[in-house]
């Protein structure tokens, strides 16, 4: 952290918001299949873990296996920091099947049990960074807005007083710009990262554009986002004449 920001450790972006992220913010990064979500979490978690901040990634769409392994692909990636427990994996789908959680639908007891669970491994890890990937998900099973509403605001009132900074991954489909499945998640968080693209010559180039961040006098360009082997990069995106 530097003061009261949380540096994302990808520069181009931290330079978008005047040095980063607020800390205990609830930001959703959002984008369709394909388009960078996870990989821009996952350099997330490995950059503050490198300037000392614990971070928990939960996973419910992406075994752990397939999750690590897609991973060390990527220059960033430092296993070591899992090793040393920095960086912690969790699979959500066995912290469901261990509670007994196999329902399609939740119940607001269950809603709570779960929440209760994320919020004392947080806690217990003393974690300064969490990613959810991803809350479409999770929120599925959660059959009403209203407690998709209040799961989220617990959440992330719960984390802000921990200064953990959280970011949730929101899958749309691909075309659309909109936010969320549930149209309840972009009101409940602090900021919006859109990760979408254009076609340019027949090719898609991937974007990243910041629409929101609280507390933050932030760009609302597009930049081009292009993922090498060292990860998530940016750069001014071009007009077309």
């Amino acid at each position: 952290m530097a003061g009261d920001r949380c540096v994302t450790g990808i520069k181009e972006l931290d330079i978008q918001m005047e040095g980063g992220i607020p800390v205990g913010s609830t930001v959703l990064i959002v984008g369709s299949s394909g388009s960078g979500k996870t990989t821009l979490c996952m350099q997330f978690l490995v950059n503050g873990a490198r300037m000392g901040e614990k971070g928990v990634f939960f996973t419910i769409t992406e075994p752990l296996f397939k999750l690590i392994s897609n991973m060390e692909k990527f220059n960033f990636f430092d296993k070591n920091l899992i090793d040393n427990g920095m960086i912690t994996i969790i699979d959500l789908r066995i912290i469901f099947e261990r509670m007994g959680l196999n329902a399609g639908k939740y119940t607001v007891e269950d809603a709570n049990a779960l929440l209760d669970v994320i919020k004392d491994i947080a806690k217990e890890l003393d974690a300064k960074r969490v990613v959810i990937d991803s809350i479409t998900a999770l929120c599925y099973r959660l059959h009403t807005k209203e407690m998709i509403r209040d799961f989220l605001f617990k959440l992330g009132t719960f984390l802000a007083a921990m200064e953990c900074t959280t970011f949730l991954t929101s899958e749309i489909p691909p075309g659309e710009y909109k936010f969320s499945q549930y149209g309840i998640e972009e009101f409940i968080s602090d900021g919006i990262i859109f990760l979408g693209d254009i076609e340019r010559g027949g090719d898609l180039i991937r974007t990243l554009q910041i629409i929101k961040m609280r507390g933050v006098n932030h760009s609302r360009a597009k930049y081009a986002m292009n993922i090498t082997s060292r990860g998530v990069e940016l750069a001014p995106l071009l007009k077309v004449r």
